[in-house]
């Protein structure tokens, strides 16, 4: 394994020490089988035994990394928040509005696509009145959202979209790309399919985008690309 040194040119990866690699090893163990068990759960019926034995670690080993259930829990929500705001960074990633909405639904569809239960932590999170994440919501969450907020009002003074509340837009994202993580039981029976393939997913994607884009007027008012050489 190879890193990229400041130059560009490669050097060999600094190995861990071998207590250091086992510590890594387990606490992801934990986190990956917390994030299941919270899922399935909620925070009050999960444990840490429940953790501990679909970790495949014993119960101290996990109070070790982990002293209560509540360290774990929070942990857990500070890993979904992290990759939640980087799929977010799609949102910006052109000043199009058709490319800016496209990449933050693929990106939100790929979420739950690969990490369904983190979804599911969330929305339980949510509905239990948020009592460890209201704070986040309050500020990171409201300052995030006021910024795509802002984007999506300049589309539309400038014509690129229909005028549309910029909130209820984002919110109508949030709610049909989790969808298919906190429901996914529901979408499997309907399809007739023990689960979903990335095919599907992505075919999702590109059908929510274009529904989307073409609701808000930004595929009608989008410029003809210039081919004059």
């Amino acid at each position: 394994m190879t890193t990229a040194s400041p130059s560009g040119a490669d050097t060999p990866a600094r190995a861990l020490p071998r207590k250091a690699q086992i510590r890594e090893e387990n606490t992801v163990a934990i986190l990956a089988a917390a994030e299941e068990v919270f899922a399935e759960m909620g925070f009050r019926g999960a444990s840490t035994a429940a953790i501990a034995e679909r970790a495949g670690v014993p119960k101290a080993n996990l109070h070790y990394y982990f002293r209560t259930k509540n360290q774990l829990y929070a942990r857990v929500l500070e890993s979904i928040i992290a990759e939640w705001f980087e799929a977010a960074d799609r949102f910006g990633v052109s000043d199009d509005p058709v490319e800016a909405i496209g990449h933050y639904v693929r990106a939100k569809m790929e979420l739950s696509r690969t990490r369904p239960a983190a979804s599911k932590v969330f929305a339980n999170e949510v509905i239990h009145g948020a009592p460890q994440l209201m704070g986040y919501l309050r500020t990171t969450l409201r300052q995030w959202a006021a910024t795509r907020a802002a984007d999506i009002d300049r589309w539309a003074a400038q014509g690129r979209i229909d005028p549309v509340d910029p909130y209820h837009l984002l919110f109508m994202i949030w709610a049909i790309t989790q969808h298919y993580a906190d429901f996914s039981c529901q979408i499997q029976a309907v399809l007739d399919r023990d689960r979903l393939p990335r095919a599907e997913f992505d075919r999702a994607a590109d059908q929510i985008t274009r529904i989307i884009v073409k609701g808000i007027g930004a595929l009608d008012r989008r410029p003809e690309p210039d081919t004059t050489d």
